[in-house]
């Protein structure tokens, strides 16, 4: 929500045409982020006519502020949702970049490439405010993506899979 989405989509205005259509996942009380992708969209849809995407909802993993005990039992709620929409959807990359809402997306197109239904690339991109140590989303996601990008030197110093690009947002 919020400074994700807006660094989210810092990101895709950077690519081509040819990563369409584009799935967009949201938390399901995430009030801002709607209205900031369909601008974001109806702008990239000016240069490429052809432009498509479509705008899903996921219960929220985890509040501000909510208990690690019902964090654990409100994100599995949330992957056992993602699993069907993962599953329908067959992404072929999910670019991520921090809000606890892309943990289930990315462990549920995870769990279908150990079951062999679909082989998807998970791309993390931590964000630009995380200078010396990695959200909790990162610290999971660590594990279970293909790239893990980081923008800040020190972070590349101490987590050796990522890669570092330098400042990308």
């Amino acid at each position: 929500t919020g400074g994700h989405t807006t660094e989210v989509l810092r990101l895709l205005s950077c690519l081509s045409e040819s990563y369409s259509p584009r799935h967009y996942v949201l938390a399901d009380s995430d009030k801002m982020s709607e209205a900031k992708i369909r601008s974001f969209e109806q702008k990239r849809a000016e240069t490429f006519s052809e432009s498509q995407f479509s705008l899903d909802r996921i219960p929220r993993s985890r509040e501000v502020r909510q208990s690690w005990i019902s964090s654990v039992l409100t994100t599995l709620y949330s992957i056992l949702y993602s699993l069907p929409l993962t599953y329908k959807r067959k992404p072929d990359l999910i670019l991520c970049n921090g809000p606890g809402t892309c943990v289930p997306v990315c462990l549920s197109a995870f769990l279908l490439g150990l079951l062999q239904i679909k082989r998807t690339i998970i791309v993390y991109v931590e964000s630009i405010c995380r200078v010396e140590t990695l959200s909790l989303s990162g610290k999971i996601l660590y594990y279970f993506s293909d790239y893990f990008i980081v923008q800040w030197p020190d972070l590349k110093k101490k987590y050796p899979k990522s890669v570092y690009l330098g400042r990308i947002v």
